[in-house]
């Protein structure tokens, strides 16, 4: 019989980078000429407007769908171009200090590595690559005629969704699921946490941190 793999999945916000979704826009909105510039505004006013911020506490697939929908007008391969400097100008200057150790004790015991984010697959690439993660489970935006429609392919990489990703990911890839681990930093991906064998949270929010003490998970910090 053939031997199972492990792996080791990973939320990216808060978890690897202490950026979130929001930053990730602001800075493509203000520097990225084919994103509309009356976006400008509405990212700038999006940052600030306490409201938005209670749509995520509500709804995290309805957060990204009103934070994504800026992205409409904009043309795919100025995007993708565009990916690079927003890693190296956004995300490589936040990586926790602890981040690269992490993946690092994970590859030792021959685990795969695989992000799993909320955020667009383009973004998240390059952190990959630069950490050496393995594979990717992220949204992705729609585009026709290589322009952004504002809109997300469906399903989308959120939550509990989560959970259902990791199982298929580990179904295609014959990943023992229970010898596999977990690290997220918010108590939104809890169900992420649940399915898998060996979770732990990481520099978690408040109530994620007293599920970690209730269930005896590891609590880690990597700030």
């Amino acid at each position: 019989m053939e031997k199972r793999l492990a792996a080791a999945f990973y939320d990216m916000d808060g978890t690897l980078v202490s950026t979130n979704l929001v930053h990730s826009f602001l800075f493509m909105a203000m520097n990225e000429p084919s994103i509309p510039g009356s976006l400008l505004k509405t990212a700038t006013g999006i940052a600030k407007i306490p409201l938005f911020a209670a749509v995520d506490q509500v709804s995290r697939l309805a957060f990204n769908e009103l934070l994504f929908a800026g992205y409409k007008g904009s043309f795919e391969d100025r995007l993708m171009e565009f990916a690079s400097e927003h890693f190296e100008k956004v995300l490589k200057p936040n990586i926790f200090p602890g981040a690269a150790d992490l993946v690092k004790n994970a590859k030792k015991r021959g685990l795969r590595q695989v992000i799993v984010s909320g955020s667009l697959d383009f973004m998240v690439a390059p952190l990959a690559k630069h950490l050496g993660i393995d594979d990717l489970i992220t949204n992705r935006l729609e585009f026709q005629d290589g322009v952004a429609t504002g809109k997300l392919l469906k399903p989308v990489v959120v939550g509990a969704n989560k959970a259902r990703f990791i199982q298929e990911y580990a179904q295609k890839w014959n990943i023992d699921l229970l010898e596999s681990y977990g690290f997220s930093d918010s108590f939104s991906d809890y169900a992420m946490l649940a399915v898998v064998g060996r979770p732990a949270v990481v520099n978690p929010d408040s109530k994620l941190r007293r599920s970690a003490e209730e269930h005896n998970w590891p609590i880690l910090d990597v700030r």
